[in-house]
Formats: structure tokens, C-alpha cells, sequence
């Protein structure tokens, strides 16, 4: 139907006859001539429609937006004072010889612009996908899929399905279930995850596996989850660490290379878990800002102020600074708009210090607490934040992981409103993981990963011996404040295996009924091996410029996991629910 694309329309075609079919973006009646902005998903072209051409013009007068139709015309290029350079087709313009209308368009219920809220771009997502944005957000994605499939498969990786209907097991998030109709009773649950069934591939000599995988999780949402999302997921056999992470970041770099034409810096480096909490505030920090937090519990240990000086003296708190250059311009208004963020972490308020003569020593400070201070803790706190003339400090005193949680989100904060985000990419390697969190309330640990990532220990009854020190074999790949890929090292290792099962308060009968094929594929000689996987959305949001994975995927939930557009989740009728023996409660 079609010769070429709007979008490949150039001045190399000058003269040229062409037949393009496309949607009209925009058609404007100057009385003697009728533009035409001609879309495809190549792009869009102008298409000029001349009135000595009857018929023609008697269709193209009845053309409204989103109209479908197959132009005819000759290639002719513009005036250059009529040249746009904002159009890839901005020196060329089709001069149209037929316009037939293959299909006109209903009143559309939306701009189809940014405008548009989410709630009806998402209802009428059809339409919504049809703009350029989100034409380049999708081949932008299709083209990273080919790209990661490209490298593993170039090295010795083997693309493997595995099952979407599984067995409920507890990763961390609730599981999405299906009901059995041949088993009453019983119910499939959609995986979180391929983790386990990766395992048991290695176990199975297939030595290099990969898979573009879907995933479900029934969970909270945000503007970085969806309740079915896309994870590559890979394992190796007989590897360390460096091995599954020389791997990953050769594919990082490949892919950015292939789709952005960009050269990541390198190596990445690399950060345990406990420097990047200590010094971002967070175990994905962002490089791209340079603030960090700096540790002044020495230069208030001795003060009268309590606040800080008695977690300065508890070795599971911590006072700590964060300095922002020419920050004492803050009005009190905007100082108070900070103190609410942090308040949603945790903060019970927001200390600061204006630093307006830093020669002045104590005299050139301006602050509420600066009467509770000593001159010699106030020097003190200067020299080792490294404060200057026009900055402000701010304060967290506290439990350690209060203190990192809401300076760690003001440290993201007042780097966007200072415009201290730097250019550019940014990766690094999170290492070093604690292996358990403990939670006081429920007084037992949980995996701070999963619970097949193998400890940094080998011996399971020094495992046991010091639960709360223990170390994991585990990494994380973070680009930008964004946690792109964790992986770890996992346990191949039956004692192993059972000793974190124990500590996680899983114990043998009930590891048996969750996991027993996996417990069982250990006993026959397992390899050691480990993985990676890598959230897909959220790489295609980074690289495509998004601040939500919705943008990057065709037809994603809302903030409530519904879909406008199909209107699910929606209720069945009873005969379904009788075929499967289901019977409704009453709800809330």
C-alpha cells in the first residue's frame, strides 16, 4: 500500500513519486492550500494539498485528526526560510496528487499530548501509543531485548522458558494465585520470580542460561513497580562473584553501546553495602550527586545538647551531616518543606546550620541549636563536613538506618533543587549485603535478598553462631539512584541451605512441603553457580529518559493494578466460579 515511510522523507527524494499511509496529526485549511501533518511511526511529513486539484482537495477538506489515509504526491523541497528544524522531514514537503481515506476517526476523547491524564491515556492507550514519544519509548525497548539477546547469546548462553504456572513460595511478596480446575482446592501461583527453576537448570548441566522473562508480584505500587513486569534473568555454573559480574557489565555496556551509541565509563566501581548507607544514605546511591553524608558523632559526643550526644555515644546510632554548598539562601519556608519530607522517613525533625562567615567560627553560624553547642563542637563540626561561607548543614541523629532513610532521601532532594544532578551515567557495583534483617516486632530475621543466596561463610554452624554479623555472597548493579540487576551467589549446599531455612524460622517440614524438589536436586551433586537478573522496565525507563516504567511498557496497570482499558480485574460469572468450586465471601 505504501512506498515509504513519513519519517524517511528527504531531500534525496526530490521530484520523487511516493504513496504513504499514515494518520493525520494536524490539518490546517489556509483557504487556497490545506497542510497536512502526515504521521506513521516513522515520523511525520507535510503534505500539501493544492486546490486546482479538485477531487483531492474535496477529500483533504474533510480530514480531522486521527483520520487514516494513503496519500499519493510528489517530493518537492521547501523554501529554505520555510525550513523546520525540528522535523527530521523539515526541508521536504509532498505535494499530494490523490488522498484516499481508508478510515476516519470518532471525536477522540483525548489531546493525545502530555496533558492527557495517565487515568485516559491508559483507557484510550491505543490512541496514546500512536505519538512519537511513545512510538520511540517501545522500538527503544525492542531494541535493548535485541541487543541483551544478542550478547548472551554471542556468549554461550541458552534461552530457556520456564513455567508461568508454579507453586507458591515466600519471596517477599505476595504471590498472584490461579485455581486449579482439575484439582479443586488447589491452587497455581504466577512466579515472582524464575529463581528457583533457574537453580535447578544449573543443576541440570545446562551451564549458561538466560530468559526475558515475565514476572508477577502482588504488591504495593510506585511509579518504578507494576504487578506483572519483565526481568532477564540469567545463571551460571561454576562462577564467583566477578565471574556472573564481568558477564552483566559486558552486557550493560554492549547494550548502551548498541542502543544509546554510549560508552560507559569503566570499570564500575565497586562499594560495599555498609560505605554506601554510611556515606549516600542508601544501598542504590546516585553518583550523579556530589553530596554525602559525613559522621560527626566525635564532635558532639561531649556536648549538653541530647539530641546528639547520646546517639553519638550508642553504638546503634549515629549523628551525621549533610553539607549543601550556597545553601544558607534558604528561605525558613523552604527549610520547612524539607523537614516534612524527612518526617516521612522517620525524622523526628530537621536540625540545621547556616554557615554565613566561616572564618567567624561560632559567631558566623546561624541555627536554633547553635545555643546548645559549644564554640569547640561547632569548629569541630565545620572542619569535618568542610562547611563554607554560604552553605547550610543539615542534621540526622538517631538509629543508624532512620538516619541514612530520610538524609538519604533529602541528599536526592536538595540535589534536584540545586541542580547538583551532573550528566551523564553513572554505574556501580553495590557489594557486600548483610545476609539478614532483623525485625524487633516480628523477633525473627528475614532475608534481606532471598533465601537461597549463599553467605559469605561456608560453614553452616558458623552461620548460626552470628546470624546478625553474617555477610552475603550477593551484588547489586545500580545505575543513576536506580537498582538496575541483583544477583548473588547462591547455596549449593544442603546443610547450608537447611541452616538459613532455620534462621529465617522456615524449619524442615515446612521447607520440605515449600521447597522439596529444590532441596532434593541439592543432594545430587549440585555445582556452585550464581546469577543476575535485571528489571527490563526500568532499564528501558533510564535509557528512554522516563521517570515511570508505565512509560516504556505497552499496556501497564495503574497505581491500583487495574487496566482502564479492558476494565480487569473484573468479576466472572458463576458458572466459572462453579467449574472451579470457588465461592465468594462477602466483602468488606
Amino acid at each position: 500500500m505504501r512506498t515509504h515511510l513519513c519519517g524517511n522523507i528527504n531531500e534525496r527524494l526530490d521530484g520523487q513519486t511516493v504513496t504513504l499511509c499514515g494518520w493525520v496529526a494536524r490539518a490546517r485549511d489556509l483557504g487556497g492550500l490545506i497542510f497536512i501533518g502526515l504521521r506513521d511511526h516513522a515520523g511525520v511529513l507535510q503534505v500539501v494539498v493544492e486546490p486546482d486539484n479538485k477531487p483531492t482537495f474535496a477529500i483533504a477538506e474533510k480530514l480531522r485528526n486521527e483520520f487514516c489515509v494513503r496519500i499519493s504526491g510528489t517530493v518537492r523541497m521547501r523554501p529554505e526560510s520555510q525550513w523546520n528544524p525540528d522535523m527530521a522531514t523539515g526541508k521536504v514537503e509532498v505535494v499530494a496528487n490523490e488522498v484516499e481515506l481508508l478510515n476516519a476517526s470518532a471525536p477522540l476523547p483525548l489531546l493525545m499530548t502530555d496533558e492527557d491524564g495517565e487515568e485516559v491515556r491508559l483507557r484510550y492507550r491505543y490512541l496514546d501509543l500512536r505519538r512519537e514519544r511513545m512510538q520511540r519509548n517501545l522500538r527503544l525497548r525492542a531494541r535493548l531485548n535485541a541487543a541483551i539477546r544478542g550478547y548472551l547469546e554471542g556468549h554461550d548462553f541458552v534461552d530457556t522458558e520456564t513455567p508461568v504456572l508454579t507453586k507458591a513460595t515466600p519471596e517477599g511478596a505476595r504471590d498472584y494465585l490461579v485455581p486449579s480446575r482439575v484439582h479443586p482446592g488447589s491452587f497455581f501461583a504466577l512466579p515472582q520470580s524464575p529463581q528457583i527453576f533457574k537453580q535447578l537448570l544449573m543443576m541440570a548441566g545446562l551451564d549458561r542460561y538466560y530468559q526475558i522473562a515475565r514476572c508477577f508480584r502482588d504488591e504495593d505500587l510506585r511509579a518504578d513497580r507494576q504487578p506483572e513486569f519483565t526481568q532477564l534473568d540469567l545463571e551460571m555454573s561454576f562462577v564467583e562473584e566477578s565471574d556472573v559480574q564481568a558477564i552483566a557489565e559486558g552486557m550493560v555496556r554492549h547494550v548502551f553501546r548498541k542502543v544509546l551509541n554510549v560508552e560507559l565509563p569503566g570499570p564500575f566501581p565497586r562499594i560495599s553495602y555498609a560505605e554506601a548507607i554510611s556515606r549516600f544514605g542508601s544501598d542504590k546511591p546516585d553518583l550523579r550527586i556530589p553530596l554525602e553524608l559525613v559522621t560527626i558523632c566525635d564532635a558532639v559526643r561531649q556536648v549538653e545538647f541530647k539530641v546528639f550526644s547520646e546517639p553519638a555515644n550508642d553504638p546503634g546510632c549515629r549523628v551525621a551531616a549533610l553539607r549543601v554548598p550556597k545553601g544558607a539562601a534558604l528561605s525558613r519556608k523552604q527549610i520547612d518543606g524539607y523537614t516534612e519530607l524527612v518526617a516521612k522517613y522517620g525524622a523526628r525533625g530537621l536540625a540545621w546550620m547556616k554557615v554565613n562567615d566561616r572564618d567567624a567560627g561560632a559567631d558566623g553560624v546561624q541555627s536554633p541549636i547553635a545555643k546548645f553547642l559549644d564554640a569547640a563542637s561547632i569548629k569541630a563540626i565545620l572542619d569535618a563536613t568542610a562547611a563554607e561561607t554560604g552553605d547550610i548543614l543539615f542534621f540526622g541523629a538517631g538509629p543508624k538506618p532512620t538516619v541514612a532513610a530520610f538524609l538519604g532521601a533529602l541528599r536526592l532532594a536538595v540535589g534536584r533543587d540545586f541542580d547538583l544532578v551532573g550528566s551523564g551515567w553513572r554505574p556501580l557495583w553495590v557489594v557486600d549485603f548483610p545476609m539478614f534483617e532483623y525485625d524487633a516486632e516480628d523477633q525473627r530475621y528475614y532475608a534481606l535478598h532471598h533465601p537461597f543466596t549463599a553467605p559469605a561463610v561456608a560453614d553452616a554452624e558458623v552461620l548460626r553462631a552470628d546470624p546478625v554479623n553474617a555477610l552475603s555472597r550477593g551484588y547489586d548493579l545500580v545505575l543513576n539512584g536506580s537498582e538496575i540487576g541483583g544477583g548473588s551467589i547462591r547455596i549449593h549446599d544442603p546443610a547450608l541451605q537447611q541452616a538459613v531455612f532455620d534462621l529465617l524460622g522456615i524449619d524442615e517440614q515446612e521447607a520440605r512441603a515449600r521447597f522439596g524438589f529444590l532441596l532434593e536436586a541439592l543432594r545430587y551433586g549440585c555445582p556452585p553457580h550464581g546469577g543476575i537478573a535485571f528489571g527490563i522496565d526500568r532499564v528501558a525507563a533510564l535509557m528512554a529518559g522516563e521517570d515511570s516504567i508505565r512509560e516504556v511498557i505497552a499496556f501497564p496497570k495503574t497505581t491500583t493494578a487495574a487496566c482502564p482499558l479492558t476494565g480487569a480485574p473484573a468479576q466472572v460469572d458463576q458458572g466459572q466460579l462453579d467449574e472451579l468450586r470457588l465461592r465468594l465471601g462477602k466483602s468488606d
